[in-house]
């Protein structure tokens, strides 16, 4: 929308809100099923002024459907705090919160793609001596570990074990204290789901590829 793509967008307040106002007020839609708006973290102005617009509408392109929010964090507390304020936010404007959905939940990788398997086994402390004799203790050398990976032994014994299926490496990238189970247990919205970070959809996005097609985002793509 800009002619230099790297070009900054500096707008205070005021002019953000008017534009916000112009494409929910004055761009016809069409016949939609859903309007997806997706807003800044937070309870900022930009907030305020996307309640302002939709509440009460018909929905947009005359349809009979209403406004509600779906609400995106990740796993760590940091997270969770401001998602807290964004749920209470949505309560005291009279917003309906359809869930929350949990982003980043985990890595996830096919074994074998981006990660493998590795057996370090420790370097001897002491060398033997010869004729039996006491082997001084040696300081043990950089990198005298020995590395070997298994990755290709452990993918056929897997593949023996369950033929046909899928073998991901599952990782917990950040620390969480319950996450957002905890959070939409105590605040009483439901949990849509988790998406996991799957480097595959990043290059399923790159190459202009749907989500939707087959493999293009193995662990983050739709089910089914």
């Amino acid at each position: 929308m800009l002619p230099n793509p790297d070009e900054a967008v500096i707008w205070r307040g005021p002019r953000k809100n008017g534009l916000i106002k112009q494409f929910l007020k004055d761009v016809h839609w069409g016949d939609l099923d859903f309007l997806v708006v997706d807003a800044p973290p937070g309870t900022s102005d930009e907030h305020i002024t996307i309640t302002q617009c939709l509440q009460g509408s018909a929905g947009a392109g005359g349809g009979s459907g209403g406004t509600a929010a779906v609400i995106v964090t990740t796993p760590q507390d940091v997270a969770i705090i401001d998602v807290r304020k964004e749920v209470n936010f949505c309560k005291k404007v009279g917003l309906p919160v359809l869930g929350v959905v949990e982003n980043m939940s985990g890595l996830v990788t096919p074994l074998g793609q981006r990660s493998s398997i590795h057996v370090v086994r420790p370097a001897a402390a002491a060398a033997a001596a010869p004729d039996g004799a006491a082997a001084a203790p040696a300081a043990p050398a950089a990198g005298a570990a020995e590395e070997e990976d298994v990755t290709q032994q452990v993918l056929a014994l897997l593949a023996e074990r369950f033929p046909g299926a899928a073998v991901l490496v599952r990782s917990e990238v950040f620390r969480a204290g319950g996450g957002a189970d905890r959070m939409c247990a105590e605040m009483g919205v439901p949990l849509l789901g988790r998406v996991p970070l799957d480097p595959s959809l990043g290059e399923a996005a790159d190459a202009g590829r749907s989500v939707l097609e087959p493999l293009a985002a193995a662990a983050a793509g739709p089910e089914g």
